[in-house]
């Protein structure tokens, strides 16, 4: 039985490492699935040189920067997140077309694209609010066998606690993920981080 295990990133590099360690116990890239908040970072080649895309640049010129991670790297616009590059087959059930190489307007609810999965609203909502503040979201595809092995694997590279980061929200006045909200801003997503990092070292 296929069974999904998801994670919550504050940093595109450490979804990035947990992907390749993913794709290192031979899980297939279309099993996985990435959606990132943070376009600038995201479009970074692997030697670390950005490739001068923006989020309004066409989907050609973002597709090389998964180049080694996962394919078919594209921009998205999720109404209450904003631009963000996605790929695989979350991406595919949020615009209802092929693995995450559309660009425009989301065709269904990122909730609903979630709690299609099996991921329970609640998470969901966490999960989709921590995207809107700058994070990175991975989910994998996977028999309910390895299920305990890959989440050993996603823990690797300071995956998000979700429980933990709801009571940090809900304690700033958060209730769920709003969609008709204002995107943050990369101010507002620099913050945040810097937030979260101050947090993690207390």
């Amino acid at each position: 039985m296929i069974s999904t295990v998801t994670g919550l990133y504050d940093t595109y590099s450490d979804a990035e490492m947990t992907v390749r360690d993913l794709k290192g116990a031979n899980i297939l890239d279309a099993d996985i699935a990435m959606l990132s908040n943070n376009v600038s970072e995201s479009m970074e080649t692997s030697d670390g040189a950005a490739n001068g895309a923006g989020a309004g640049a066409a989907v050609g010129g973002v597709a090389g920067a998964g180049v080694g991670v996962l394919t078919g790297l594209g921009l998205l616009a999720i109404p209450g997140v904003g631009p963000v590059v996605a790929a695989g087959w979350l991406a595919a059930t949020v615009v209802g077309a092929a693995a995450g190489i559309g660009a425009g307007a989301m065709a269904g609810g990122l909730i609903g694209a979630m709690t299609d999965t099996g991921i329970s609203n609640d998470e969901a909502n966490v999960y989709a609010e921590g995207v809107r503040r700058g994070g990175t979201l991975v989910t994998v595809r996977v028999d309910e066998s390895r299920i305990a092995a890959i989440g050993a694997i996603m823990a690797r590279h300071g995956r998000v606690d979700h429980v933990v980061r709801e009571g940090m929200y809900r304690d700033s006045g958060w209730t769920s993920f709003d969609q008709y909200g204002a995107p943050y801003t990369p101010v507002e997503i620099a913050r945040e981080r810097a937030a979260q990092a101050a947090r993690q070292t207390i």
